[in-house]
């Protein structure tokens, strides 16, 4: 590296003595093309995993090169380095958490280079978030959250010119119409991506179709957004990677008895000329890179060089190649100003499939706990934002620790992290990372609380291990303790809270000193026989609260009972067998109920199992059970011989339906009312409903999956009906709008259905649903999953994988997770909604889906009376009902950025107006601009791209810009000025800037 280091020095010299301060970036700074031929744009790049086979730090620094040569950090030092060299060479940088890790650590004379290609284009972001995220398992909230963290650090060291233009989705597994949505709103110009089926690729090959116009969004208009898939993955064509880590021959000129010129140039001639036949534009993009290649990239570009320079010479005996240095913006503003028309896409690119015999739909739901856990992560996000915001946090420390939190969840978005497609040593260091900024973050939200409520020194205290029904804070006792609730959403909301106790009777009271409801449940079981589990608490307190922002409860002992009634533990009724059953008072039934208000639930007597669901003025025979899909095991050698892993599954046969019966236990309270099923020795579940929630919830427990039989499992939860879906259901996109799926058919092609079960695998990030005309059956969860209707009536969500042998798509081990040195055990939550399919029953739903995602966070502290929230917080519940609080964080020591959303789509809702002057003054607003949906750039200045479909035709190039006027408004401004309009499924985007008032500073 000291060679490497003098040629540095000496480029930085000989490009500060050249002068060129007055290059530009963005287009202007795009090389120039010929007409009349091919024109190649070649583009440079490294793909960086931020985390994989190894640790986010192992790649940086190049530790461990025995499981994989990976080190960023000499990517970084060996580019900048040649890009100085010459003026036409490019670069483009995808993820911000590497770039910005290396760009720290600087001298100010390298970033003053570095500044430099920026401000020319030569170095040019490309994608730009925090990472390269998932599009199957994410979160809209979450991706957008990463996005605009990346584009912020961008903008913030570069201005402008540091601001991609590019969605570049090289190597997630699939992708979603919620992704490309959320690139149209940022104001991408397009995106381009390397994974599509099989199938569907070799006919959009033959087609010209492999660019296209996607319509990313029903329900908003200007959502097209120009997308092409890749011809060559994104890797070097063949023969011509030059990378170290390559084996490709290098170009050989002069008079050497080796010179390959001719044949080389005749080779990638050739390809091009191929390449061309199946794109509409007389430019092709012909990346030029793989993963974690340029950590030399004097070898790269020296070829390259000579690649360029030969194949153009050839253009003097009338070759019609021209070959250049580019980008993928270049390429696409090249393509743009040709005035082309484009086929339409109208729906998704899943499932992936690479073979006959490969779906990457497995990893929908691999690390089940770690796709919980990260949603966990982002629950205390936004929690801990927007008390940050209320509380005007803003000392170094602690937007340090919003920062960290903010970083880390930037990288479970990865493509290798949510997916749960790394080693297992990567897994536990992503767990690491996740925990460290959790309880960093915690900090904050007590500081928060100390400042927004009279409890100056309350311990705020969140438990981290609620999923296994423990609470430290609780553990010896609950008596004198107040449980403060932060609700995340807008609009005020009534939610059940449990809450790990003692045994023993408990007085619940508000702030007002009014006695709450609540009852003592026992934890099932199952949850206490889980190894290294502290029981000393076995029980949970419930109660309903009711939150607008945040809310105390205060909770004491009683030092008897109240009244004769026996406590909870003692009502329960447990029943192994018929004979058992038989002899309750009801003997003359088969049948057993539990009910409140709106939700009957009958079940067979002798088996355990559910039989009928009644709510919302429906009644129909639903039944639940589990089934047990068996991995393929075998031995890799070829794809029809490959087992199902951390990407792929692939099941071996037909599903094994676990329906014999099951013992029971039945609780039945006058606020939550639970059937606990245990269903074999590592299977079992509670089926509760809750008075007054109008959904049934089953509470699942599996594992440890056994393997003694070394055979792999997939388990899944299967719900039958006799609704007529007729091979049709419904999954969501990332949690936003709703996408049709038909059994065994896609949008553009035939697929091919040898592997007809993972082949009907499809994300579910949050909803999946199956109707006829007179009933709708919708099933919520808690974390992404896979799902899939494969007979008309059912539903079915898979929970847990546990397998023994490697898909061969690299990850190089199996998916087999233990813990304490058994099998990983996942608990999580599914919920059921039946209704009426007339009358907007998804709206429901979707008010549903905003509880389940951001619940209350339950903060825990010592009081011997109750406490109360001071009058600070600003008053979101005059939002209209489909109007969301999307994001409320401090942007910086002065700024506030806040996202409304309206959350219902175009069949659901409407367009809404309301007035946020009220929300603005109470923030201590100065002045309020509006923004792309990332927060980096102003509306006003978005001008992106605007394609034209197929059949039309175009007379003149044309642009998006701002959908509506813009709002921009200061503290003198009249308050019809800060009137929002949101259409159906729009989110709209604000900077506030704010200052503390006078009796303040």
């Amino acid at each position: 590296m000291q060679l490497l280091g003098g040629i540095f020095l000496l480029g930085a010299l000989l490009f500060i003595s050249t002068g060129q301060s007055d290059a530009v970036c963005g287009y202007e700074s795009c090389p120039a093309t010929k007409p009349n031929m091919i024109n190649v744009h070649l583009v440079p790049h490294s793909h960086d995993d931020v985390g994989w086979l190894k640790t986010v730090d192992q790649y940086y620094y190049g530790h461990k090169n025995n499981i994989q040569h990976a080190g960023v950090q000499y990517i970084f030092d060996s580019v900048v380095a040649e890009l100085l060299k010459d003026s036409s060479r490019r670069f483009i940088q995808v993820e911000t958490a590497f770039f910005f890790k290396w760009y720290q650590e600087q001298t100010e004379l390298v970033r003053g280079l570095v500044k430099q290609l920026v401000n020319e284009g030569r170095l040019e972001f490309t994608g730009g978030a925090w990472s390269m995220n998932d599009e199957a398992a994410v979160h809209y909230q979450s991706v957008i959250d990463q996005f605009s963290l990346g584009l912020k650090i961008l903008n913030d060291t570069f201005g402008a010119c540091g601001r991609p233009r590019i969605g570049w989705q090289i190597d997630p597994f699939g992708h979603s119409r919620e992704m490309a949505s959320m690139f149209a709103q940022m104001g991408y110009n397009g995106e381009f991506f390397a994974r599509m089926d099989h199938v569907e690729k070799g006919k959009r090959l033959e087609d010209m179709a492999m660019e296209m116009i996607w319509q990313s969004s029903e329900s908003l208009s200007d959502s097209d957004l120009f997308t092409g898939m890749l011809y060559h993955h994104y890797s070097a064509p063949p023969g011509f990677c030059f990378d170290v880590l390559c084996s490709d021959d290098p170009i050989i000129d002069g008079k050497s008895y080796d010179n390959n010129v001719k044949a080389r140039v005749d080779s990638f001639v050739s390809y091009v000329k191929k390449m061309s036949n199946s794109f509409r534009a007389t430019h092709v993009m012909v990346p030029m890179g793989d993963d974690f290649q340029y950590e030399d990239a004097e070898i790269n570009f020296k070829n390259m060089d000579k690649l360029i320079k030969y194949v153009n010479q050839r253009q003097l005996e009338g070759s019609k190649v021209n070959v250049f240095y580019s980008t993928p913006s270049c390429y696409l503003k090249e393509v743009h100003q040709m005035q082309l028309n484009w086929p339409k896409k109208t729906q998704d690119f899943f499932p992936y499939s690479s073979d006959a015999h490969s779906y990457w739909t497995g990893y929908f739901t691999s690390r089940p706990t770690q796709k919980r856990f990260e949603r966990d992560g982002n629950h205390l996000l936004q929690t801990v934002k927007q008390l940050s915001t209320f509380a005007k946090l803003t000392s170094a420390q602690q937007t340090g620790n919003l920062d960290s939190l903010r970083q880390v969840m930037g990288v479970m978005q990865h493509h290798d992290a949510i997916t749960g497609t790394e080693k297992q040593a990567v897994a536990r260091d992503y767990d690491r990372l996740l925990t460290d900024a959790i309880v960093d973050a915690q900090h904050n939200a007590r500081d928060a609380l100390r400042v927004l409520t009279n409890l100056s020194t309350g311990e705020f205290d969140s438990c981290l291990q609620l999923n296994i029904s423990v609470c430290a804070f609780t553990e010896n006792s609950a008596n004198n303790v107040v449980v403060t609730l932060f609700n995340p959403l807008a609009h005020p909301s009534a939610q059940y809270v449990r809450v790990p106790v003692n045994n023993e009777q408990y007085l619940v009271t508000n702030e007002k000193g009014q006695q709450v409801a609540s009852e003592v449940v026992p934890v099932p079981w199952q949850v206490l026989a889980i190894e290294h589990r502290t029981n000393a608490t076995q029980h949970e307190l419930v109660f309903k609260a009711t939150v607008d922002k945040i809310a105390n409860f205060y909770i004491r002992n009683l030092p008897a009972p109240r009244n004769s009634q026996k406590p909870a533990f003692e009502r329960f009724e447990k029943v192994h067998s018929m004979m058992q059953a038989m002899s309750n008072d009801d003997a003359e039934s088969d049948e057993f109920i539990i009910q409140n208000s709106l939700i009957k639930l009958t079940f067979d007597k002798t088996s355990g199992h559910l039989k009928t669901v009644q709510m919302n003025g429906l009644t129909e025979d639903i039944g639940q059970s589990f089934g047990i899909y068996t991995g393929a095991q075998g031995n890799n050698q070829g794809a029809e011989h490959r087992s199902s892993g951390a990407y792929i599954f692939r099941p071996n046969g037909d599903i094994s339906l676990l329906t014999d019966n099951v013992d029971y236990t039945i609780f039945d309270g006058v606020q939550v009312k639970e059937v606990h099923q245990h269903v074999n020795e590592w299977i079992s579940q509670v089926i509760r409903i809750y008075e007054g929630v109008n959904r049934v919830e089953f509470e699942w427990l599996i594992g440890p999956i056994p393997i003694d039989d070394d055979q792999g499992r997939e388990i899944v939860t299967r719900f039958t009906s006799g609704v007529a879906s007729k091979g049709v259901f419904y999954t969501d996109s990332n949690g936003r709008e709703m996408i049709k799926r038909e059994v065994n058919k896609r949008e553009y092609f035939t697929p091919n259905m040898t592997e007809s079960v993972s082949g009907n695998y499809y994300p579910v990030t949050a909803r999946i649903s199956i109707e006829d005309q007179q009933k709708r059956i919708a099933l919520l969860n808690d974390r992404a999953q896979g799902g899939s209707s494969l007979q008309d009536g059912q539903l079915e969500l898979m929970l847990h994988r546990r397998l023994l042998k490697d898909d061969a798509f690299g990850v190089g081990e199996a998916l087999n997770e233990t813990q304490f040195g058994v099998g990983l055990i996942a608990r999580g939550k599914v919920y059921l909604i039946l209704n009426s399919a007339e009358e907007k029953p998804t709206i429901g739903e979707r008010l549903a889906q905003q509880e389940i995602h951001l619940p209350f966070w339950k903060f825990f502290s010592s009081s011997n009376a109750p406490s109360v929230v001071k009058p600070t917080i600003p008053d979101f519940s005059n939002f209209p009902q489909s109007v969301n609080l999307l994001t409320l964080e401090p942007y910086s020591s002065n700024e506030i950025l806040m996202r409304l959303e309206n959350f219902m789509d175009h069949s659901e809702g409407h367009t809404v107006s309301f007035n946020i002057r009220d929300i603005f003054d109470s923030l201590g607003g100065k002045e309020i601009k509006e923004t792309t949906l990332d927060g980096n750039m102003l509306l006003s200045d978005m001008k992106r791209f605007k394609f034209h479909h197929q059949g039309s035709m175009p007379k003149a190039v044309e642009y998006f810009t701002a959908p509506h006027d813009p709002l921009w408004a200061n503290g003198a401004s009249d308050s019809s000025k800060f009137s929002v309009t949101l259409n159906p499924m729009q989110i709209r985007t604000f900077i506030i800037k704010w200052s503390y008032g006078d009796e303040e500073k």
